[in-house]
C-alpha cells in the first residue's frame, strides 16, 4: 500500500522542520546535526545570547563591616605563569592598597613541592590570613594543618570546585564563577556556534581536581548534541604547556584535518602556544578551528580575540574583582562575619561584544567595596 499524498506532504514538513531547527551547518561544522539536537541547540543559542550581554551592572554585595586595620595577606601562587591567578593577584594587590593592608605573593611555580615550600613559608610568616591561589590545598594538607593551628584563615580562588565556605578542606569561602556554569557555556557556545555540528578538541590540565571537573562536565554538554564529536582529549598540565601543546596541535592537525573545527580548553593560555603551531601549519587567524577558553580571560587571550588571532571567545572570569573580594572576604572574617555568598555571574567575550577591551572587569564593584569599608 502506497502512503497517499496528505501523508507524503506531512513527512516533508516534519523533515523540514528538524532540519531547520537543527541547523545545516556553516562553515566550521562536520555536517548537519544528528536528530534530537534541536531542543539542544535552542537552549545553547538562548544561553550564549543572554551571557555574552554587556550589562555588566555591580550584583555584589553592598554592605558589610568596615575595614579593619593594620592586616597582612600572603597570596600563594599556583603558578605566576597561569595568567588567571596573576590576575586575581593583581587585583588583590589594589584592593589590599586602598583597605591598607600588607600583602606579599609567594609563587608555588607550579610543582608540587615548590607549593607546599611557598604554603609553609607563608605559615611560617604568621599573616593575618592566607589566599589558596588556584591549587587543590589537599595536596598541602600538613600545611594548611599548621595554618588552621596558628588560627590564620584561608580563603581559596580555584581552590575547590564550588564557591563558598569549604570545612574539608578548611576553607573560610572559595572564589570562583560556578564551575557548572562555565562549563556549559563554553560548550553551548561551541553547539551554537557550529549550529550543532562540530569536531572538538578539548585541552585541559587533569592535575588540576577543578580543570578536570570543569572538563568532565563539558564534555558531558557537548555529548547532549549527536553532531558534536569529541575528537580528542588533551591532558597538558599547565606548567608543561608552552613545551608541550605547539607539539600536540601539530600532531592533532595531522590526524584529524578538517575534521577538527572547535576547540576548547579549560584556560586560555593553552591557545597562546597552539598559535604558532596553526600558523605554521597555514591554518586562518579567524578559524578554524574556532577557539573558546573555558576560564580566566587574561589580557592576552582579549588581544587574541580582539584580533582574530587564534582564538574566537573566552569565559572570563573578573579576575581584579576577584581580587578585590579576597579582601572584602577576608574582612567579614576579621570581623567575625560569615562569608558574602557572593558569585559572579558566567559571562561570554568575542571580538563583537568585548568593545576592545583586554579584561572583564564588571563596573562598580570598587566603589561598593570602598563605600563598605568605609562603614
Amino acid at each position: 500500500m502506497y502512503p497517499n499524498r496528505m501523508t507524503l506532504l506531512a513527512a516533508a514538513a516534519l523533515l523540514t522542520a528538524a532540519v531547520a531547527g537543527c541547523g545545516g551547518g556553516t562553515a566550521g561544522t562536520t555536517g548537519p546535526s544528528a536528530a534530537g539536537c534541536p531542543a539542544v541547540l535552542k537552549e545553547a543559542r538562548a544561553d550564549v545570547g543572554k551571557a555574552e550581554s554587556t550589562d555588566s551592572a555591580w550584583t555584589g554585595p553592598t554592605t558589610g563591616p568596615a575595614a579593619v586595620p593594620g592586616k597582612s595577606i600572603v597570596y600563594v601562587a599556583q603558578t605566576m605563569t597561569n595568567p588567571g591567578v596573576a590576575g586575581v593577584a593583581q587585583g588583590l594587590q589594589q584592593a589590599a592598597k586602598t583597605i591598607g593592608w600588607r600583602v606579599r605573593v609567594i609563587d608555588g611555580e607550579g610543582s608540587p613541592a615548590g607549593i607546599q615550600a611557598a604554603l609553609s613559608q607563608a605559615v611560617t610568616l604568621r599573616p593575618s590570613g592566607i589566599v589558596i591561589g588556584g591549587f587543590d590545598p589537599r595536596l598541602t594538607s600538613q600545611q594548611v594543618a599548621r595554618a588552621r593551628a596558628a588560627d590564620i584563615p584561608l580563603i581559596g580562588w580555584h581552590a575547590v570546585d564550588s564557591p563558598g565556605p569549604s570545612t574539608n578542606p578548611p576553607l573560610f569561602t572559595n572564589i570562583t564563577t560556578k564551575v557548572q556554569d562555565v562549563a556549559r557555556i563554553s560548550a553551548d557556545w561551541i553547539i551554537a556556534r557550529s549550529d550543532g555540528g562540530a569536531g572538538v578538541v578539548l585541552f585541559t590540565d587533569d592535575s588540576i581536581p577543578f580543570a578536570r571537573t570543569k572538563a568532565d562536565l563539558i564534555k558531558r554538554r557537548l555529548a547532549d548534541c549527536p553532531g558534536v564529536d569529541l575528537l580528542a582529549y588533551e591532558n597538558i598540565p599547565i606548567p608543561d604547556a608552552s613545551r608541550r601543546t605547539p607539539q600536540e596541535v601539530s600532531s592533532l592537525l595531522s590526524r584529524f584535518g578538517k575534521k577538527w573545527t572547535h576547540s576548547v580548553a579549560i584556560n586560555d593560555l593553552y591557545f597562546a602556544d597552539a598559535a604558532p603551531a596553526l600558523r605554521a601549519a597555514g591554518k586562518p587567524g579567524g578559524g578554524p578551528p574556532f577557539n573558546i577558553g573555558a576560564g580566566d580571560g587574561d589580557p592576552s587571550a582579549f588581544q587574541r580575540i580582539n584580533s582574530r588571532q587564534y582564538q574566537s571567545a573566552t569565559v572570563p572570569e573578573p579576575l581584579s574583582q576577584q581580587g578585590w573580594q579576597i579582601v572584602d572576604e577576608f574582612n567579614r572574617a576579621f570581623a567575625g562575619r560569615p562569608a558574602s555568598g557572593y558569585v559572579a555571574p558566567v559571562h561570554v567575550v568575542t571580538a563583537d561584544n568585548s568593545g576592545g577591551a583586554t579584561s572583564w572587569d564588571p563596573r562598580g564593584y570598587q566603589e561598593a567595596y570602598e563605600k563598605i569599608w568605609r562603614g
